[in-house]
């Protein structure tokens, strides 16, 4: 009995720690937010799910391992909410970053992003313009761009080693034109335009060599933001989807301790029922 009550502890203390890997899951999300994906919101349901299971796990180890009805009863109880919000966060990450992803290019390395593949919420957020304003605000404050240059022995990257890079989505649509432009290579963010005309596109009319503009107001740059926060989003619910299938089974274990304590409390032997002691068998003559 007393050994149940500690292994209960022990989960619940095992709980405590998936409540940290979910915390570093929402502090990685906030720390992209202010450096790469720049969509500032997204993160805070994370964080608040883990400092809610921190909390309540620790109400939970307290209440198994002094065998405490009231502790245990509102660990089950507010448990069963931060699994179903786990859920339903689980569910939306899925469901906002479905649609969506690049495409790839005839021998380039990297891949290009179209605002039409993308559609819904999520999609609606950020192409909104008061929150493109700072979202494009914070690309470049970010630097992601500037950061792409590349020596190699002190000579600059050609046009054919940049073709073969592994892009990030936010490099591929936010720091060079689209390649259907027929843009010129002169280095990673600055191009100028080819011999032939320029593409249909409206984003080829939107690129600009001034580094403070590049192709920041452009659908690609948009596009790229979506597709970097699909990438960060789906990374993070692999990890919380693991997280919830520990966090049933701790949870089923702990309402298996919880009887156990309300038996205790009701001074029943283990496996005989309350009818069976309230009802003694009669003494035959």
């Amino acid at each position: 009995m007393r050994a149940s009550n500690h292994l209960i502890g022990l989960l619940n203390f095992l709980t405590f720690l998936l409540s940290i890997v979910i915390l570093g899951g929402g502090i990685w999300l906030s720390s992209r937010a202010n450096n790469t994906d720049c969509l500032k919101f997204l993160q805070w349901p994370l964080i608040v799910i883990g400092a809610s299971i921190m909390v309540v796990s620790l109400a939970g180890f307290a209440g198994a391992c002094y065998r405490n009805t009231f502790l245990m009863w509102l660990y089950l109880f507010v448990m069963f909410f931060i699994i179903g919000a786990l859920v339903g966060f689980i569910i939306f990450a899925y469901a906002v970053t479905d649609k969506g992803s690049g495409r790839p290019v005839t021998n380039k390395g990297y891949l290009e992003y179209y605002l039409q593949d993308y559609s819904g919420w999520l999609r609606d957020r950020v192409v909104d313009e008061k929150y493109w304003a700072k979202i494009s605000s914070c690309i470049r404050d970010s630097k992601v761009c500037s950061k792409m240059g590349r020596n190699f022995n002190g000579v600059p990257e050609t046009y054919d080693m940049f073709s073969l890079r592994k892009l990030s989505p936010i490099e591929s649509g936010c720091c060079k034109p689209p390649t259907d432009c027929g843009y010129t290579y002169v280095n990673e963010t600055l191009w100028n335009p080819g011999g032939g005309l320029v593409g249909t596109d409206l984003d080829c009319s939107r690129w600009s060599n001034d580094q403070q503009q590049l192709c920041y107001q452009c659908d690609s740059c948009k596009a790229g933001v979506l597709g970097s926060l699909k990438k960060s989003w789906r990374k993070v619910s692999v990890i919380n989807i693991v997280v919830l299938i520990l966090l049933v089974i701790f949870y089923v274990i702990g309402c298996a301790a919880f009887r156990n304590n309300k038996r205790i409390d009701n001074d029943e032997p283990y496996g005989e029922a309350r009818m069976t002691k309230a009802q003694p068998s009669r003494i035959q003559l």
